[in-house]
């Protein structure tokens, strides 16, 4: 089972409830589960934390080396799929350009290239003008999760011993 981050995963975490500062044992989980060929991202979703210029853009760089998955033709060839379903859907055109623009998009279809679970923060919505990713994996036969229930399905815990954060 491998898992594909949705942009807002990283920049919820940094935010509210893992802040890089209080809270290394989430960001070194994802490190290493990573490396355990569990839990990837995207390079759109990069693209799109670097805009915000803060610590979070610093964490990518000094670390993000094999996190973030480059698009190729594998995922390119998914890309038809996900926008005929996009169009095919009663959505204003506003929010189908919008979305064939943004990370979404891609996220998409990488998770339909490699048979990823999608993780993020978005529900479901009967919304006309937001596409959200969570209508399209259902849409599209896709998993998706919060980042809550991957954590727990993970079985990761951060714990503190001698004032230090651990990850098991």
């Amino acid at each position: 089972m491998t898992y594909l981050l949705d942009a807002n995963v990283f920049i919820q975490a940094k935010n509210l409830h893992y802040g890089l500062d209080f809270c290394p044992g989430f960001w070194q989980w994802l490190l290493d589960k990573n490396i355990e060929g569990r839990v990837f991202s995207i390079d759109k979703v990069a693209d799109e934390i670097a805009v915000g210029g803060d610590e979070l853009t610093d964490w990518i760089r000094d670390h993000g080396n094999g996190l973030f998955l480059k698009t190729g033709a594998a995922e390119a060839a998914h890309f038809g799929s996900v926008s005929t379903w996009v169009t095919q859907q009663q959505y204003e055109p506003a929010a189908i350009s919008s979305f064939l623009q943004v990370a979404d998009y891609y996220l998409i279809a990488h998770a339909l290239a490699h048979n990823h679970i999608v993780v993020t923060h978005e529900v479901p919505a009967n919304s006309v003008k937001h596409i959200k990713i969570p209508n399209v994996c259902i849409g599209l036969n896709l998993r998706f999760l919060t980042p809550y229930e991957m954590l727990r399905r993970e079985q990761a815990r951060f714990v503190l011993e001698e004032n230090r954060c651990i990850t098991s």
